[in-house]
């Protein structure tokens, strides 16, 4: 498993729940590619369902400089490949508890592109501010810990 891309503001901004999901991507040829050299960028990244099939979007795969495509669409709306039972209880949390599906990491997996998505609610501005005292403290904590430990 090689790991291509990580939402490190997915952390900071929401929430997330403790189970993950893990789905395919319907992806071009030439967007694996780009995939491949590291082209891609989805911090802004959310997800959503329609008719039963989820679909991603503002997943930014830049174009593969080889590629012949003339009318080649960076910001394209993808959709997500999961089981249906997934799905449906993916569905069935969202609409009960408002959560988000947001897009956690990008990896390879038997040279097939994987995403790894989670529920999530959204932190307001001061639990953002909370969350960065706790991991200050944190931090402060095992660095006395380790001087008192030498």
């Amino acid at each position: 498993m090689k790991t291509i891309v990580t939402n490190k503001k997915a952390l900071y901004d929401y929430f997330l729940e403790k189970k993950k999901y893990h789905a395919g991507i319907q992806l071009l040829g030439s967007e694996v590619k780009s995939i491949r050299l590291g082209k891609t960028n989805f911090n802004n990244a959310y997800a959503y369902i329609k008719n039963e099939e989820i679909f991603i979007v503002n997943m930014v795969i830049l174009k593969y400089p080889f590629s012949r495509s003339l009318d080649y669409d960076e910001n394209r709306t993808k959709k997500l490949l999961l089981q249906k039972q997934e799905i449906i209880q993916i569905n069935n949390k969202i609409k009960t508890q408002s959560l988000s599906i947001i897009p956690l990491k990008l990896y390879f997996d038997k040279n097939l592109v994987k995403i790894e998505i989670a529920l999530a609610k959204g932190k307001k501005k001061y639990d953002k501010r909370n969350s960065l005292k706790e991991k200050e403290a944190n931090l402060s904590i095992q660095k006395t810990l380790k001087k008192m430990n030498q």
